[in-house]
């Protein structure tokens, strides 16, 4: 049902496409080439009135690759890696920086066409798309200082009871990176770029949602990275990614989205234990308000935490525990924050808007419909209101335990609330879950706090206090246990999940081999080379 939720405000000029994209091109061994077959539709959740109906507005193309294009690129990167003898595998760092420090030069210099198409294909609003690549931006340079230190820290020479050691971190070979829709520009680049600067090479395929906002970059991987470094290819996942996991020649799986897809891309591997996985996968992160929480700070944090781009995020609350004692107060100032929420497009100040993937407002509605079955009621007033792709925040309340809404990651804007007495309930809840990323707690007692804090820590990996999950600051770790993760995320341990330890060695007494090697600069892995 249409509810009118929408705020018409004009669309701001600069934030207007010119007309469609129709893009033909992929990159594969440092050519672009062009492609003359079948293409996918590109549209935006966003509609306009066509013959009278609303239609979805049609933003442009992209290939649609086959198998064959698929296996080509993968052959492109094997090439340029050469079983750790390619030229980038031992390129010297300073040459590998270079090339990342001109490749974020030509990235800003499309910042205003990524950040349009941010908003377009997926709906993000402005100011978080405009951050969306900013923070890249910011991650990669930071990336470059930490890649720095490692380096420095590789230049010395270590004395283990007599046996001289130099230890570096050395690449792991041929990278499948997959990204996610809901952040295509940062969860991807924050895996695909540490992974290159490592000295790996990679296969890419953008998400299926936020497809177009790759394509301006192309030519700036082409121009700043050595021919098959990196290869971008278009399309569905079955048709390429998994062709090219069945080959047996991918080294490194990096896919940001959910354990179903990565277990059965993995299982395609005809050895997956050779298979490095570097996973950013689904998560059920819970808030669990105490007795003693401040209500008003709670709030707040909860609808940041649930709804903030649609709670399509990893990171986002997507269970709500909240004790007896508070929680009729807590659901009523809850709801009416909820409510005062801004639904409309994405290039406004908009809170809530629509959402890009295929058939979830009728998904985000089962989950609702499941769950007043089974004895829940939609608490907010506007909870559950539609108006095209958009889906107003509903909350539920009280949920049981045998419904979807409470097993599953909603990843959209449902979120069930469950009413406890004793903390037990919760903790067992949340080793009997699944998912292990994320949890936030809310107290205004230390000793309760800290009780919470024991029993989480051995459960998640970051327990936020009096703050809703988040990823950020990018140099903490991000990581998650269970069915959430696999391997670390951050500005430090992202170069280390794609590299492994090497190192050569010899025994002090016949160290004059050493030397000479050194001295002579006759290698660039073992060299005392220091970069500022």
């Amino acid at each position: 049902m249409t509810h009118g939720l929408l705020t018409h405000d004009a669309l701001d000029p600069q934030d207007a496409l010119t007309g469609p994209i129709h893009h033909r091109t992929y990159l594969i061994n440092g050519e672009l080439r062009t492609w003359k077959g079948g293409v996918a539709d590109v549209h935006s959740p966003i509609t306009t009135l066509v013959n009278g109906v609303q239609e979805p507005v049609h933003l442009g193309s992209a290939p649609d690759l086959t198998k064959a294009e698929g296996l080509e690129a993968l052959a492109a990167a094997r090439q340029a890696y050469d079983n750790g003898r390619g030229d980038w595998a031992t390129a010297p760092a300073a040459e590998r920086i270079a090339a990342m420090e001109k490749f974020i030069d030509r990235m800003v210099e499309q910042r205003e066409l990524v950040v349009k198409l941010l908003m377009w294909e997926i709906c993000k609003r402005k100011k978080d798309a405009v951050k969306e690549f900013t923070r890249t931006v910011d991650y990669l340079r930071e990336t470059i200082i930490e890649y720095k230190q490692l380096h420095r820290e590789g230049s010395h020479i270590h004395n283990v009871e007599g046996t001289l050691a130099q230890i570096r971190r050395g690449p792991l070979g041929v990278v499948l990176c997959l990204g996610p829709f809901n952040y295509p520009l940062n969860e991807t680049f924050c895996v695909l770029l540490p992974a290159i600067l490592m000295g790996n090479t990679a296969v890419f395929k953008p998400a299926k949602y936020g497809v177009l906002l790759i394509t301006p970059l192309l030519e700036a991987f082409r121009d700043c990275f050595p021919p098959g470094v990196i290869n971008v290819v278009f399309g569905r996942g079955r048709e390429l990614a998994a062709p090219i996991m069945q080959s047996g020649h991918v080294d490194v799986l990096a896919l940001i989205g959910n354990s179903k897809s990565s277990n059965a891309l993995i299982s395609q591997h005809p050895k997956p234990n050779r298979v490095r996985q570097v996973l950013g996968l689904e998560a059920k992160n819970p808030a669990i308000i105490l007795p003693d929480a401040d209500l008003d700070l709670a709030v707040q944090q909860c609808v940041s935490g649930a709804w903030s781009f649609n709670g399509q995020r990893c990171t986002a609350l997507k269970v709500i525990y909240v004790h007896k004692y508070v929680r009729a107060e807590f659901l009523e100032k809850f709801a009416a924050a909820t409510d005062r929420l801004r639904a409309g497009l994405p290039f406004a100040d908009s809170d809530i808007t629509p959402l890009p993937e295929k058939g979830k407002v009728e998904a985000m509605q089962a989950y609702v419909d499941e769950a007043v079955e089974k004895g829940a009621k939609v608490i907010n007033e506007k909870g559950g209101q539609t108006e095209g792709a958009i889906f107003f925040p509903a909350i539920l309340f009280p949920v049981s335990r045998a419904t979807a809404i409470f097993r599953e990651e909603q990843f959209g804007p449902v979120c069930p609330v469950i009413e406890f007495e004793d903390i037990e309930e919760v903790m067992a809840d949340i080793a009997e879950s699944d998912y292990g990323q994320q949890a936030s707690v809310f107290s205004q007692n230390p000793e309760a706090m800290g009780r919470v804090i024991d029993q989480l820590v051995n459960q998640v990996c970051r327990v936020n206090l009096n703050a809703s999950c988040q990823r950020g600051p990018d140099a903490l770790p991000f990581t998650g246990r269970k069915d959430s993760a696999v391997a670390t995320l951050s500005v430090r341990a992202a170069l280390r999940s794609f590299s492994i330890r090497t190192l050569v060695a010899c025994s002090e007494g016949r160290k004059d081999m050493l030397e000479g090697v050194v001295s002579g600069r006759h290698s660039t892995f073992s060299s005392m080379d220091y970069l500022l």
